[in-house]
């Protein structure tokens, strides 16, 4: 079923062969800022994994991954739905010391993911991860971290708008922070989803902290898997998308779990068998770097400083008949 949104009186930004031409752009100019802003270096990614490696981001614990056999390897495989753990273990394989990090362009499929306006089965974004010292593991410097993330965003949007004038973006530097129990605290009769578009109406970029653990209501924000983020360490960047008029998910990013927090968080997901896969084995033994990441999304970005309405205007994807229909009677191009 189609969720479709086409804003009153919209048109598109560019025409098609300039909308290529300020996609390009923002992805080198974007990769450019975050690599000097977190001190990263780009490194080559997996577009799939063993099923049986622990690797795979689990998300919410029922998306199904995308699988097929490799009869030559003796091996089932899973297409990433992220690449949060597998960062990770690149990072202690590639030689990384602490204060330095990777990025990779991620490619994954998430087959269950619902479509609309925002979201779509193929997934892109700049997955990053980098060593921290255990003093890092504060609030403070993943506050930092954030800052330096929108600090790199709004450069590039800067950039694009002198390098294609008829662009307007702008979009806010300075960052509002607050945790998931502030904000149902502040509207406890709104959704999760309400409350962000709220928020951000009022702030315009925000980061929202403490994703994954369940709220005083019993409710939880949002999923988050057990086995990456610390979920008192964690959090999603958010920024005011004005032409759907609607809080906009640029990333998801936070401290990575160290042995305790690996294991109380298994506990309370109900996962506690997870412990004995291979990463989660090494991680719970102390083999394992600690670090801080994300993924940016690639579209998300492109969205939000070009100024379309659907995804599907700046990447190629699967749509159903009702959108196409919905889009080609607006006059908007889907990829």
């Amino acid at each position: 079923m189609s969720k479709l949104t086409i804003p009153q009186g919209y048109t598109a930004p560019l025409p098609n062969y300039e909308l290529q031409r300020a996609i390009a752009f923002i992805k080198s100019t974007f990769q450019t800022n975050l690599s000097n802003a977190l001190n990263l270096r780009r490194v080559s990614a997996p577009l799939f994994v063993a099923d049986n490696s622990g690797l795979n981001d689990n998300l919410n614990g029922v998306e199904r991954p995308v699988s097929f056999d490799i009869p030559d390897v003796g091996l089932n495989a899973e297409v990433v739905h992220s690449l949060a753990k597998w960062k990770r273990l690149a990072l202690k394989r590639y030689g990384f010391h602490p204060g330095k990090g990777l990025y990779t362009d991620m490619n994954a499929i998430r087959r269950d993911e619902e479509v609309d306006n925002l979201h779509s089965v193929y997934v892109d974004q700049w997955d990053w991860e980098k060593i921290i010292t255990r003093e890092d593991r504060n609030v403070d410097y993943l506050k930092s971290s954030v800052q330096a993330i929108v600090g790199a965003v709004c450069e590039t949007c800067e950039a694009l708008d002198v390098a294609f004038p008829s662009l307007h973006g702008k979009l806010e530097r300075e960052v509002y922070f607050l945790t998931t129990q502030e904000l149902e605290d502040r509207w406890p009769e709104k959704t999760p989803k309400e409350r962000e578009d709220a928020i951000c109406r009022e702030h315009h970029t925000v980061f929202l902290m403490q994703i994954g653990g369940k709220l005083r209501s019993g409710e939880k924000h949002d999923g988050r898997a057990p086995d990456y983020d610390d979920w008192a360490l964690n959090g999603d960047i958010l920024m005011w998308n004005p032409v759907l008029e609607k809080a906009f998910e640029i990333s998801s990013m936070g401290i990575r779990v160290d042995e305790e927090s690996l294991a109380q968080q298994l506990k309370l997901a109900g996962c506690e068998e997870r412990a004995e896969l291979p990463f989660h084995k090494m991680l719970l033994n102390g083999e394992l770097p600690l670090t801080m990441g994300g993924g940016i999304g690639q579209s998300r970005l492109c969205m939000l400083m070009i100024g379309t309405c659907h995804i599907g205007e700046v990447q190629a994807s699967l749509w159903d008949e009702e959108t196409l229909r919905g889009c080609e009677a607006a006059g908007i191009t889907l990829l």
